[in-house]
């Protein structure tokens, strides 16, 4: 069994970080390939490598010294190697990468991939296992999309047996051009890795034992999901969830390659397992797989009589929204009136025109604006077999005195959603996940 693991940030802070993925990759000898960011917090005033990355390569560009930041990221890196006793040379690598700071010829891009550049190299030497670079397989397209055709041959013809560490986060452009992919995107790199090598298992491990039932911020001491399929998974992350990069799915979801969800600090821990679908449930009586949602969202409703039978009416008003660059992330609708629910922050800025273009493009009876509204969504497959769930969900909500403003639900009844004042935003999840979690 062939099992493609990546460590985030936090999984390789320090020393002692990487001593627990030595004892978790030895515990398992599925556990050949290995994905890594660059070094994370040790503890909450700490910085991670990459905004520092970042932050260096912005005073290089404004004509700032950058030296004492750029001393504190290579005193980390020395700081693991010296206490795991490493023979790896980082001060020739760090004199030469200062030097082309300094005379501004290495891009933004190449300089923030050093983070995860150094971390493989010093887990390449401490597990004895093979350094690959992400450069020599990962290819970009000219639009930015990963060339997975190509990336995939490569590094099957670059794997030789032996474990390999590969740095996450970056590849090249067809002009050679080291380019990143956005913030968290190591956990493409895994995923791409374990998808080209057609693995069994794509471990993510991070510093959560899996993904929580509810944001553990809102709801104390949450449970994990012990499964999850990549539909709700996709419902979850949409709704407001923070659970994984959004093109870690798909790579692996293409070839059928479970996802787990692991913790490096709790490595017995089950974490929480991702599937197309499941033969058998873990808990078929917990209908609600998982609670999510955000604040500051803005509906706009017009009302217009007879709008259901306007034909196009519809396509015109979405069309007045194309106009401004506003998408909208729901549209329930009655018989002679459409809600149009977005972020505020999207929409606030552009509001006044484009009520305007509203009025002379669509001529509505009336048109009311509603600021102030959360989003909060119950995400769960099993819902749709399983009568009354609607009912409990407005039940405990009506009974905790908390008013409903919108209610969304799919056809495919994979989520009800709702909308609630933005001061009744916790306890709303925090009745749902009382009522439901088992």
């Amino acid at each position: 069994m062939l099992k493609v693991t990546k460590f985030g940030g936090s999984s390789m802070a320090d020393a002692g970080q990487y001593r627990k993925i030595r004892d978790i990759l030895q515990a398992d000898p599925g556990r050949k390939v290995v994905v890594v960011s660059a070094a994370g917090k040790r503890n909450k005033n700490d910085n991670k490598l990459t905004d520092l990355l970042y932050l260096c390569h912005a005073h290089s560009q404004y004509g700032v010294d950058c030296t004492p930041v750029f001393d504190m990221i290579t005193s980390r890196y020395i700081e693991i190697r010296d206490e795991l006793n490493l023979d790896v040379n980082l001060e020739q690598e760090f004199a030469l990468l200062k030097k082309r700071v300094d005379g501004k010829s290495v891009t933004q891009d190449e300089l923030v991939s050093r983070g995860e550049y150094f971390s493989a190299k010093l887990m390449a030497a401490y597990l004895d296992f093979q350094f690959v670079d992400a450069a020599d397989w990962i290819r970009f397209n000219l639009d930015g999309s990963v060339d997975k055709e190509n990336s995939y041959e490569l590094l099957q013809g670059l794997v030789k047996g032996k474990g390999v560490v590969i740095p996450g986060f970056y590849g090249i452009m067809p002009d050679g051009h080291i380019r990143t992919f956005s913030r968290g995107g190591s956990d493409i790199t895994g995923a791409l890795a374990a998808a080209a090598l057609d693995a069994d298992v794509y471990e993510n491990w991070t510093d959560v034992s899996g993904i929580l039932m509810a944001d553990p911020r809102i709801v104390e001491n949450p449970q994990a999901i012990a499964e999850v399929t990549y539909d709700e998974l996709r419902e979850l992350s949409y709704a407001g969830a923070q659970v994984l990069h959004e093109g870690t799915i798909l790579p692996v979801r293409e070839k059928g390659i479970p996802l787990n969800i692991r913790n490096t600090n709790d490595p017995e821990h089950p974490g929480t397992i991702i599937r197309e679908k499941f033969d058998t449930e873990v808990d078929p009586h917990r209908v609600i797989t998982g609670i999510t949602g955000k604040k500051d969202y803005s509906i706009i409703t017009v009302f217009k009589r007879g709008l259901t039978s306007e034909v196009g009416i519809l396509r015109r008003i979405l069309g007045v929204l194309e106009k401004h660059h506003i998408s909208v992330d729901f549209v329930p609708n009655g018989i002679d009136n459409v809600s149009l629910v977005m972020p505020t922050a999207v929409v606030a800025p552009k509001l006044y025109t484009l009520l305007a273009d509203m009025q002379q493009h669509i001529e509505p009876d009336n048109i009311e604006v509603m600021d102030q509204v959360a989003i909060v969504a119950a995400v769960g497959h099993r819902m749709a077999y399983r009568p009354g769930v609607s009912g409990q969900i407005f039940k405990a909500l009506g009974e905790a005195d908390i008013n409903i403003r919108m209610i969304n639900q799919g056809p495919d009844e994979l989520n009800i959603i709702f909308g609630v004042d933005n001061r009744d935003f916790a306890s709303a999840i925090r009745v749902l996940y009382n009522s439901f979690a088992k």
